[in-house]
């Protein structure tokens, strides 16, 4: 068997089969993407005189999906030039080379005769030993692998991927009887370490876990929705964010993943399952005839929802038309949106007598009790129940969870009132003394299993703050950021403001936690857990400042910061910033001073402040600039003018990057600094390198004396700016903020390369955004920020 998965072959190059090949080059692994040789030419193919068999048509179908992963939204792709690790083949001519592959990925149309024929093949070629899975949504896998060689079905297993691939953390594995265990176990950890997936153990049954109980959930919701007489506006309206699910909610994720898609997923199960479960995995007529009239969603443009111009209309099921949207709002949703957390909004939604709890119960009471009857028959055990709906349908809590959220006994005993058949087991558990499908000690979880509890196994690398927190304690803390010792002498610096923004308080504990770590630590890691690194500084106390003309005290402010941007890149120990999702602004310009830069694979990175009417004041133009230059080969007479152009560009056009490997072509990641694919290993992969660093003896960089292009780089910047100006691309006020960043990345009004001292490009800095943070305009942007979540262009 192999130990170590080199290269890939993936079968069937459609919207998974290429986007499956898409993230295994994202992660450095060659792929041979093959499909089916095409029976007919196209016109432009007869137009330059091609046949049948020349190879340009011959692989046509994987060369046009491959070609497709380019202009895909959102990108498959972390970058461009990954797509050269993808090699389209076809199955004729090039099924002989899948000997070459390490693990060999079946991604055909969802038909068990049409995969058994692939396999047939696939056994025929492949070197034994090679892993082969199929990315199968619900066929079983032992019928899969009927027929085949016992070497394959040693090697053979499911691997189901949730689309898009690089997005969606969830992977399924699903082994046979005949799979081998080292193999489930080496895919597993491959998956989790090397491709960054949260990996659950499903059982071979229909569609799995996660579509298994997601499935089942819709259908519910839907059922609700024609018997309770909602809408389906009023339907999302209240199963998104309020109860911790995504935005999507039910409908308009129903819209993105397609209706036949989820036709077809229901029908897997309808067809092999019999009784009340059969009847509710029964597609209803109204869904149905969507299909007939091609209301497949967001494929076909329109499915549940219909946009016309700027407005959205939900579909009427009744009248089969689009009308204009609805919301639920009931006292109950005006409850919960009070409620801090999830579980806190869920109790408030759940349990009241008005449209939306009730609405809410009938949804619930069912799924919960569906989890349970099906959970040792899905999977090993509930943890694994849980995971598989957070990775893969976005919950914030899985069933077992959102069960011990709204209270085991108090559900039940209502549950038992209105006639629903809780399943034995969970009787037996309360009955036991077991109140909790899960609970928490010395900073582990441990889930209830068979009359006990058992530890939440999970990858050493995983780290979870708020358990370790509980376990460990802090060093310090304040409302914006906490200090804590992370374990093997390094430290770490948490953000914890609302939304991570920068204020004094963080300020405050950067400069603690350097101090901290210098004595009394190996190094430090800045990194945290939040819904995204840091968007960058307050702006609400920053506006309020200079509408009170209070610029005294933030010319104080920026001054702190830029300081503390100091104390992070001159610290006597090792730095390292590990950011992800987004790291706008001040979040940007905390990882542009550290010594090492952690990212994570999804890391949007970038210096944003034009949008707000500002140029960045802490460093971030200036230390952009800088980095620029270091990644310059050395020996090589190095061209300011282009630099400047390139950072000036960037900054001026608020530019964020799509991946932190998009980061790094940016500028903002040097080639020192390391990308984490798994998110879940952020935090573990940051503190390695510290220690890394630490052991190598490390020493922060000398302070040096900047180039600077001078009059003559700020005269190309201008004349860049007027010209984008003139042509109507950017406003009055833009052109002024770029004229203001123009002059600091210049460094003034100084000759072509004169070398300047860093502070001098701080003190230009502070005083551009000073002078810009009191114009009209610009506070006019940060209001409508602040009240609109998107820029204002005036």
């Amino acid at each position: 068997m192999v130990r170590k998965i080199r290269k890939a072959c993936v079968i069937g190059s459609g919207v998974m089969g290429s986007g499956i090949a898409a993230h295994l080059a994202n992660v450095g692994i060659p792929v041979l993407l093959l499909d089916i040789v095409p029976k007919d030419l196209t016109p432009e193919e007869k137009e330059k005189g091609l046949t049948l068999q020349d190879k340009a048509v011959r692989n046509r179908i994987a060369e046009t999906n491959k070609a497709k992963l380019l202009k895909q939204k959102p990108a498959p792709l972390t970058k461009k030039e990954n797509l050269e690790l993808i090699e389209a083949g076809n199955l004729e001519d090039d099924l002989p080379r899948i000997r070459e592959a390490d693990w060999i990925i079946e991604a055909v149309v969802e038909n068990l005769e049409v995969k058994r024929s692939v396999f047939e093949k696939v056994d025929r070629y492949r070197r034994p030993g090679s892993i082969v899975s199929s990315n199968t949504s619900g066929i079983s896998v032992r019928q899969m692998a009927e027929g085949r060689s016992e070497d394959f079905k040693r090697h053979f297993l499911g691997t189901h991927f949730f689309n898009p691939p690089r997005y969606l953390k969830l992977l399924e594995i699903i082994p046979a009887e005949e799979t081998d265990p080292e193999v489930t176990e080496t895919m597993k950890t491959f998956a989790e370490d090397v491709l960054g997936k949260g990996v659950v153990i499903a059982k071979d049954t229909p569609n799995f876990i996660a579509n298994r109980i997601g499935t089942y959930g819709l259908l519910v919701t839907v059922r609700e929705m024609v018997k309770g007489g909602y809408s389906v506006g009023e339907v999302d309206s209240v199963t998104g964010p309020l109860i911790g699910r995504p935005k999507s909610a039910t409908f308009r994720t129903l819209d993105v993943v397609g209706l036949d898609t989820f036709v077809h997923v229901a029908n897997n199960v309808y067809h092999q399952v019999e009784g009340e479960e059969k009847e509710v995995f029964k597609v209803p007529d109204f869904v149905l005839k969507m299909l007939e009239k091609g209301w497949l969603g967001a494929k076909s443009g329109q499915g549940f929802y219909l946009k016309k111009g700027k407005e959205i209309f939900e579909l009427d099921i009744r009248a089969m038309d689009y009308v204009p949207l609805k919301k639920l709002k009931t006292a109950s949703t005006e409850a919960a949106k009070q409620q801090r957390g999830v579980k806190n909004k869920l109790k408030a939604l759940v349990y009241a007598d008005d449209r939306a709890g009730r609405l809410l119960w009938n949804i619930f009471a069912p799924t919960l009790i569906y989890a349970a009857e099906r959970a040792y028959a899905i999977a090993d055990d509930l943890a694994a129940v849980d995971q598989a709906m957070k990775w893969g349908f976005g919950w914030e809590l899985g069933p077992f969870e959102s069960w011990d959220a709204i209270g085991l006994e108090k559900s039940v005993e209502r549950m038992e009132k209105e006639g629903y058949a809780v399943p034995g087991w969970v009787k037996e558990m309360l009955a036991k003394g077991f109140k909790s499908f899960y609970k928490t000690e010395k900073g582990k979880v441990y889930y209830y299993h068979q009359g006990e509890y058992k530890e939440v196994r999970e990858n050493k690398k995983t780290i979870h703050l708020k358990l370790w927190k509980e376990e460990h304690g802090v060093i310090k803390k304040n409302a914006g950021a906490s200090l804590i010792d992370l374990g093997d002498d390094v430290a770490l610096l948490e953000f914890h403001s609302p939304n991570n923004a920068i204020g004094m308080d963080i300020i405050q504990m950067i400069n603690a936690a350097v101090e901290e770590a210098e004595k009394n630590f190996k190094g430090l890691v800045i990194g945290n857990q939040g819904k995204n690194f840091c968007v960058g500084a307050n702006i609400a106390l920053m506006l309020m400042e200079a509408q009170d003309e209070n610029f005294d005290e933030l010319d104080l402010v920026v001054r702190q910061f830029q300081q503390a941007m100091l104390r992070i890149k001159y610290a006597r120990k090792p730095v390292v910033a590990a950011p992800f999702n987004m790291t706008l602004g001040g979040g940007a310009e905390v990882c542009l001073h550290a010594p090492r830069i952690q990212a994570s694979m999804e890391t949007y990175i970038g210096l944003v402040e034009v949008g707000v009417g500002l140029i960045p004041g802490g460093g971030g133009s200036k230390e952009l600039y800088v980095k620029h230059l270091e990644r310059l080969p050395q020996g090589i007479k190095v061209d300011l003018q282009d630099v400047v152009m390139k950072v000036f560009e960037t900054v001026a056009m608020a530019k964020v990057s799509a991946s932190a490997e998009e980061a790094r072509e940016n500028g903002f990641l040097s080639p020192e600094d390391s990308i984490s694919v798994n998110p879940d290993h952020l935090l573990y992969d940051a503190k390695q390198r510290v220690l890394e660093l630490y052991e190598k003896g490390f020493r922060p960089k000398a302070r040096k004396k900047i180039p600077v292009a001078g009059e003559t780089g700020y005269a190309a910047m201008l004349l860049a700016a007027q010209t984008m100006h003139r042509s109507g691309y950017i406003s009055d006020h833009d052109l002024k903020i770029a004229k203001k960043l123009a002059y600091v990345l210049a460094g003034g009004k100084v000759p072509f390369g004169t070398e300047v001292d860093e502070q001098y490009l701080l003190d230009l800095e502070r005083e551009a955004f000073l002078s810009l943070i009191g114009e009209p305009k610009t506070q006019e942007r940060m209001q409508h920020m602040l009240l609109k979540g998107k820029p204002l262009r005036n």
